[in-house]
């Protein structure tokens, strides 16, 4: 590999179509790396000439966050109302009501750009790695800062972090629905393809955003950032998140408050023309009370109220990507989780080999399960680096440092894939002849290996009673083979068990109560032994309504599946896909789910649930699924979460109520009497001034501690509800303004002008 000067690396621009056409070898020529990847300076230096890999940074955008201020309905009211007064020559209400917008855009904009800054904080700390090869020395680091000509390792999960051209393939297969359409994976493989291919026939590539879905590979960055496929579409496109059920709640009461502008104000117009009032002044009154019977400040209020839980949130460790799902998260009434770092500690440990014949000890059992993971120990004891929690555990277990690589070569290998739920190998010992060598679940291992003796199934219960985690062993002769398919897992021998244990978290129990006291009912889907979970169901006292396991999930029809989750604790040995198919028929039972993952295989139920929640250890995949990241993964820290999300839901819904009711009074009040009265009974500045001063006193209400009755159970919008209050509360208040017009005009004769009872001072003519 050569060195290069500033102008050589910033032009180091390979368009992934010739990438894609060339071998390998020319692929790395061109790029100026080797085999063993770019040295630690070259790599820095070509970070400093071509900048992060990054297709949009989290930053605050100050612009940005002000234009979201005025995508309100009821601030493009305040817009146009503002515009026609000052048309129409009033400059009154044109400032009172600009006055008003400043107010409601200014809190908006501070109060959101802190919170967005604070997330930021947060997002840095958020990170995304890759397995690179620096100067022939395999480590990970943040994929922002790889750099064309880095050689990468990838598994199964991986998010594709660049476009990359592939240098070797292990049954590799990639969803790259998202750029191509196409729903089923592809096949990879590194062998070039004809000059001019069309993207989704680049065989011998991988691209920025798309998946692994099986296999592994290593390849060379060719273009990195917005230089890649999918950079230069997301830069193109923008990004548009769908709108949570807290924004559409707060969009049906916004339209419900236009609705009832436009048919009063409409009225209160036609009526004072057919009075013979003056034109621009019935029309400038009939706008006054459009703004008034608006709550002006609503988005400030809400904004506040969702930019104050998310600093208060901060502080715990909790990432929320959008304000609006913190309201989102205090909608949850059912949390569905893995039990691995939320039940338990989340650190798996080795504790045991069992063989189950004569002829292997433990020492054996334990080299055959290291032959079986996913590493390269061709040059010594594996790199940690890229390491599911179990291999790595083997690997860190005492026993793994009498693992001798000089003596085992590995041949071919079909890593483990989600439907398999095995690893297999085909290795030679000493030049011997090669055997297969497999590693997976007990039951998916057991089943092809013929009858199972009476012995080995007690022992193996045995340990699923004792909350242990076992992965099972077999292997066979295969010395006629060279190259690995599934096809060739059949007619094994069971080599034993290797058990490990992951132990309950001490303060599980406390997290539990916290959350069942908010009335939220936790139900556990793992890919474990169903023995396994619920013994640590068992040992933490959780009251279990029985167990679903995958094969009774597959069986059963919707409408039977449905009535079984409700009652239902423990989904066990659940696939991917039966994940996300319960979590959308709890969905339909009427319930908010929230779904808590950290692996590849919950993607689809984080993208399935009304909230997705992950945590930073997780896979880049269930990261960039999740609206939640918890840099803690504590369930206790998720009880704060919703508590706060509650807490913002309830003090909004006071500020609604509050300023709807009380506008509707004062605004049905001022219009009943502007047709009664010879005058109009308030003038439009003065409208607008008294709701804006009666607003500012409400901006106090997004900081108000709320009942804790209201913190038990979720609530939700109910637009009909807040009619009712309105329609009927405003009426009431209006009972008493009667009143005192009636005291005004008939006991103290006040007439429109006056500074006291009639003729106690100058009166003016009524308005006509």
């Amino acid at each position: 590999m050569t060195e290069l000067n500033v102008r050589e690396r910033s032009s180091l621009q390979l368009p992934i179509t010739d990438a894609a056409s060339l071998t390998s070898g020319q692929t790395l020529a061109r790029l100026a790396s080797g085999p063993d990847g770019l040295a630690e300076e070259e790599a820095a230096a070509r970070f400093g000439s071509l900048g992060p890999n990054a297709v949009r940074t989290h930053r605050a955008n100050a612009w940005a966050v002000l234009g979201r201020q005025f995508a309100s309905p009821i601030l493009i009211l305040l817009l146009v109302t503002a515009g026609l007064s000052l048309f129409l020559g009033d400059a009154t209400n044109s400032i009172v009501i600009g006055v008003i917008l400043l107010v409601s855009v200014g809190l908006g904009f501070t109060n959101e750009f802190r919170a967005e800054r604070a997330s930021e904080a947060l997002h840095d700390r958020v990170t995304h790695r890759a397995v690179v090869l620096r100067g022939g020395t395999t480590r990970e680091v943040d994929v922002t800062a790889l750099v064309p000509g880095d050689v990468v390792h990838l598994s199964l999960g991986a998010i594709i972090p660049a476009d990359i051209r592939l240098l070797a393939t292990n049954n590799l297969l990639c969803d790259e629905s998202i750029l191509t359409g196409e729903s089923q994976p592809a096949a990879k493989d590194p062998a070039p393809v004809a000059a001019g291919a069309a993207l989704g026939d680049l065989a011998s590539c991988v691209f920025m955003g798309t998946v692994i879905q099986s296999g592994s590979c290593t390849g060379v960055v060719v273009a990195t950032g917005g230089r890649a496929e999918f950079g230069r579409i997301a830069l193109g496109l923008g990004e548009r998140q769908p709108q949570t059920e807290f924004q559409l709640g707060l969009r049906r009461f916004s339209f419900l408050l236009l609705q009832v502008a436009m048919v009063l104000t409409t009225l209160i117009f036609v009526a004072n023309l057919l009075l013979q009032r003056p034109l621009i002044e019935s029309l400038l009154f009939s706008l006054a009370i459009a703004v008034g019977i608006t709550p002006q400040l609503l988005p400030a209020v809400v904004s506040t109220s969702l930019a104050t839980g998310t600093r208060q949130l901060a502080k715990r460790k909790v990432l929320v990507k959008r304000l609006v799902c913190i309201e989102d998260l205090g909608d949850m009434d059912i949390l569905v989780t893995d039990k691995t770092g939320t039940l338990t500690e989340g650190r798996i440990s080795f504790t045991s080999a069992l063989p189950v014949t004569q002829d292997v000890s433990e020492d054996d059992l334990l080299t055959l399960g290291l032959l079986a993971t996913e590493a390269d120990y061709s040059e010594g004891n594996a790199a940690p680096a890229g390491q599911n929690p179990l291999d790595a555990a083997l690997w860190d277990s005492p026993g793994a440092a009498a693992f001798e690589p000089k003596r085992h070569q590995r041949l071919d290998m079909i890593g483990f894939d989600h439907q398999r739920r095995r690893t297999t190998a085909l290795v030679r010992e000493d030049g011997g002849p090669a055997r297969l060598v497999t590693k997976g679940a007990p039951e998916d291992v057991l089943a092809l290996c013929g009858p199972t003796p009476p012995a080995v199934q007690r022992l193996l219960d045995e340990q699923f009673d004792a909350g242990s985690r076992v992965v099972a062993v077999a292997t066979r002769p295969a010395a006629d083979l060279e190259k690995l398919a599934p096809a060739d897992e059949y007619g094994l021998t069971l080599a034993g068990f290797l058990v490990f244990l992951d132990r309950p978290k001490t303060n599980a129990r406390q997290s539990l109560d916290l959350l069942e006291a908010l009335g939220i009912s936790v139900k556990i889907a793992t890919g474990d032994n169903a023995k396994v979970a619920e013994k640590v169901c068992a040992d933490l006292d959780v009251i279990s309504g029985g167990t679903l396991t995958g094969a009774q999930v597959e069986q059963m029809s919707d409408a039977d599946l449905a009535a079984a989750v409700r009652t239902a604790t423990i989904f066990a040995r659940v696939s991917p896909e039966q994940k996300a198919r319960i979590i959308g028929l709890l969905r339909l039972s009427g319930g908010s789910v929230g779904f808590m993952g950290d692996g590849v295989n919950d993607a689809l139920a984080l993208h399935k649930a009304d909230i997705g929640i992950s945590v930073d250890t997780a896979t880049d995949v269930a990261k960039d699924a999740a609206d939640v990241v918890l840099l803690d993964k504590d369930l206790g820290v998720l009880a704060d979460g919703v508590m706060e999300g509650r807490r913002i839901f309830a003090n909004t819904i006071k500020y609604v109520l509050m300023g709807t009711s009380s506008n509707f009074g004062n605004m049905f009040s001022a219009a009943a009497a502007s047709v009664v009265l010879s005058f109009l009974p308030m003038l439009p500045g003065q409208i607008l001034l008294n709701n804006l001063l009666y607003d500012s006193g409400q901006l106090a209400i997004p900081g108000d501690r709320v009942d804790k009755e209201q913190l038990r159970a979720p609530s939700h919008w109910d637009i009909a509800f807040i009619r009712r209050f309105m329609l009927l509360f405003g009426p009431i208040s209006s009972l008493f303004d009667f009143a005192t017009f009636a005291l005004m005009l008939f006991v103290f004769t006040a007439v429109p002008g006056s500074s006291g009872p009639a003729g106690s001072s100058n009166p003016s003519p009524p308005r006509r």
